[in-house]
């Protein structure tokens, strides 16, 4: 319990009163070689124990920071059909939900007047003369550049049932979606094609990570991946599905993407993520990460040169993983290495010794 305690004859420990044990005496050739020599009792105190070293597969997974975004392939743009003024707005705040079919605006417009009247000028030619096929064609003409210009069905068969023109056109969501964005007002004067409203559909999200040229090559179409976003549940496995052939813009680096689900909308565009890369596994020498001794001069362990007895050897260290490392350098297949109790079997050797075991190692 005390190794600073050493008698040249058998007694007790003046600081417990434990029974010495004996030690058997080094030669100067193996304290010079970092060897130690311990006794049973030490070795049970220290629970120092050995294993033979094993050939295994290490696996280093490369980690990389991502950050949600929109699916742009979900994304709608709902531009003006026509020029005019926008006399209302049914939706005005972002993060709205809306569904096919809801009103979204209104817009006044005379060329919208100027359509409408040539529908009914066909409508009445075609009740006077029902056999003109040339009529019929201009009716469904007429009909259809009401709807190309985003009425709907019902809208033109009111006009018809009506009869009555009205230059102001209630327009309704051509899709589902949340709105993200709105670049109308009300009373604003817009062109043809402006648009007025962006949509985002969230059923499923990108998230995307920046990469530098040299750890793009580590990634193809294809590769799985594993992405933790913080407030999910469980890890989400998944596959990179683009890798962009360009540096981003003002910038050394190239964007990687992947599709992740989202039925319930639980991700959310611009959360920070991490994605993990699996590395290729490779057969090597492995030991566990608590075998190896690390200081400033390098990684070192120790190995069983007889009984009892240990020697320090210098190793080259490789891939390693949550409880493993690779052994590169330094050991050989039939070596028996320390696994528990290295550090104390390093500082008992201080004590004994009263200097690095490595200090004399070439390295």
């Amino acid at each position: 319990m005390h190794p600073q305690i050493v008698e040249s004859t058998p007694g007790s420990c003046p600081i417990c009163g434990m029974d010495l044990v004996p030690v058997k005496a080094q030669t100067a050739a193996e304290k010079n070689a970092g060897s130690i020599m311990l006794s049973e009792t030490q070795m049970k105190l220290g629970n120092i124990t050995t294993r033979p070293v094993q050939m295994g597969q290490v696996g280093g997974n490369t980690i990389l920071t991502g950050r949600l975004a929109v699916n742009q392939t979900q994304a709608d743009l709902i531009s003006s059909r026509a020029a005019g003024r926008v006399e209302r707005l049914y939706v005005k705040e972002t993060g709205r939900p809306i569904q096919k079919g809801q009103p979204l605006y209104d817009l006044y417009s005379e060329s919208l007047l100027t359509l409408e009247q040539e529908y009914l000028l066909a409508l009445d030619q075609v009740k006077a003369f029902p056999e003109g096929k040339q009529f019929a064609s201009i009716l469904e003409a007429a009909k259809n550049k009401l709807l190309l210009m985003g009425l709907s069905k019902a809208q033109v068969n009111q006009i018809a049932r009506s009869r009555k023109l009205d230059a102001r056109i209630t327009f309704l969501a051509p899709t589902s979606g949340i709105v993200t964005e709105i670049a109308a007002a009300e009373g604003a004067y817009v062109a043809e094609g402006s648009l007025l409203y962006r949509l985002n559909r969230f059923s499923t999200i990108w998230v995307e990570a920046e990469l530098y040229a040299q750890e793009a090559g580590q990634l193809q179409v294809g590769t799985p991946v594993v992405v933790t976003v913080s407030g999910a549940q469980a890890p989400i496995q998944t596959k990179i599905t683009f890798i962009n052939p360009e540096f981003r813009q003002n910038s050394q680096v190239v964007v990687a993407r992947a599709k992740l689900p989202n039925p319930n909308g639980q991700l959310i565009p611009g959360t920070q993520a991490t994605i993990t890369l699996p590395a290729a596994e490779n057969q090597a020498l492995t030991l566990p990460l608590d075998a190896v001794i690390r200081d400033a001069r390098g990684a070192h362990v120790w190995v069983k040169t007889g009984e009892n007895t240990f020697n320090s050897k210098m190793v080259t260290l490789g891939a390693e993983s949550a409880n493993q490392v690779a052994i590169t350098n330094g050991l050989s297949p039939n070596d028996t290495v320390v696994v528990t109790g290295a550090y104390l079997l390093y500082s008992e050797y201080l004590l004994k010794n009263g200097t690095d075991q490595m200090s004399g190692h070439n390295h």
